[in-house]
C-alpha cells in the first residue's frame, strides 16, 4: 500500500506553467503583476521568468523590458526579465 502511494505521488501529473501565448495581453500583465516572479511558457518550447521590478532579481542584476506573444498581441509588454550586465557584456 505504501509503495503504491509513493509511486502515485512520483508519477502524478505536473502542474503546467501559464502560457502567455494562450492568454490575453491584459491577463498576462495582471498575472505577472500579482507575482514576485513567475515563469511563463512563451511558446510550446520556450519559457522565461518575469518580474515587476528589480526587487525580485538577484543582487547586482538589472531589468530588461520583456515583450512576448499573447493571444491578442504579438508584442505584449509582460514585465521585465533579470539579467547580469557584468557577466557577458551583452544586454540579454
Amino acid at each position: 500500500m505504501g509503495l503504491a502511494l509513493l509511486l502515485s505521488a512520483l508519477t502524478g501529473t505536473a502542474e503546467a506553467r501559464p502560457a502567455s501565448y494562450r492568454m490575453s495581453c491584459v491577463a498576462v500583465q495582471e498575472l505577472v503583476g500579482r507575482s514576485p516572479g513567475i515563469v511563463l511558457d512563451t511558446s510550446p518550447t520556450t519559457f522565461d521568468r518575469y518580474v515587476v521590478n528589480v526587487r525580485y532579481c538577484m543582487p547586482g542584476q538589472q531589468l530588461k523590458p520583456a515583450f512576448e506573444r499573447a493571444r491578442d498581441n504579438p508584442q505584449c509588454f509582460v514585465g521585465y526579465t533579470c539579467y547580469d550586465p557584468d557577466k557577458t557584456g551583452r544586454d540579454w
